[in-house]
């Protein structure tokens, strides 16, 4: 099943153009129009030619205020800053504690062991989707990525998993796409993670942190897609109700998004059968 398609930076992580993801029926998203990655905080522009390539003209970042404080952005050239806070209004939430969690094995026992550590990281994925301030960046969000004049926009949180997963699914699922492919893309980013945080999670696990935990921490899991998903079903009735009353975004909005960033898929090459 396609996913999104890793561009190999230098100084970024997790960096993936959702370019030519399957919306069925011979329709795919749009090439280089929206893509999504770790935080920024580690660009160096002067020797990551690939980001420089992208021409990124927004970078919206989902992290909390301490987060973008502790790790600041440092744009592509040209590209232009947009806040959309996620967990402004419950900063203390598991993602934005990650590496925190990494770093204090007893801490994380207290807080998330005997099986606590998945069902905290899910009932995060559902707060995402009930909280108003999540709401409200997540509009702000896709009203963004609708507008021609913002993109090529790239959009983060820290590892570019948790928060910008979401986001992903939601764009996704606005434009056309299948559950199927939400959740193929949704758990995509696992390999890249693990090998991102292998260093701490060595280190968690050399100071007695417990595995389960620390997979927990790092990884996507289906759960936390459903856990969203069926926050927005029973909320809402689905995603039409989501995006129209609890995001709030105007009809116009989602036509604009959906005329630009649904394209023809081109055809798979044949292979030669002489």
């Amino acid at each position: 099943m396609q996913t999104a398609r890793p561009v190999p930076a230098a100084t970024v992580v997790n960096l993936r153009d959702l370019g030519g993801i399957s919306l069925g029926r011979d329709r795919c998203v749009r090439p280089g129009a929206v893509l999504r990655s770790g935080q920024l905080s580690g660009l160096d522009a002067a020797r990551d030619a690939a980001v420089t390539a992208l021409g990124i003209r927004t970078v919206v970042d989902l992290r909390t205020a301490d987060e973008r404080s502790a790790a600041p952005d440092r744009l592509p050239p040209g590209a232009r800053l947009f806040v959309a806070d996620v967990l402004g209004d419950n900063p203390g939430v598991a993602p934005a504690r990650l590496r925190a969690l990494l770093a204090d094995p007893p801490a994380a026992q207290e807080l998330l062991g005997g099986g606590k550590a998945e069902e905290l990281f899910a009932q995060t994925y559902r707060k995402i989707v009930l909280s108003p301030g999540a709401s409200a960046a997540y509009r702000a969000f896709i009203e963004t990525a609708a507008d021609d004049r913002a993109r090529p926009m790239l959009f983060h949180c820290t590892t570019g998993k948790g928060r910008a997963g979401w986001a992903t699914a939601l764009l996704l699922l606005i434009v056309g796409a299948s559950r199927e492919v939400v959740q193929a893309e949704f758990l995509a980013v696992n390999p890249v993670v693990r090998t991102t945080f292998r260093p701490s999670v060595q280190g968690f696990l050399d100071a007695g942190g417990d595995p389960e935990i620390a997979a927990a921490i790092i990884e996507v899991r289906p759960r936390y897609l459903s856990m969203a998903l069926d926050a927005m079903d029973e909320r809402w009735g689905g995603l039409d109700g989501y995006v129209r009353d609890g995001l709030r975004i105007p009809e116009p909005v989602l036509e604009r998004l959906r005329n630009q960033l649904v394209v023809a898929a081109r055809p798979e090459p044949v292979a030669d059968g002489r």
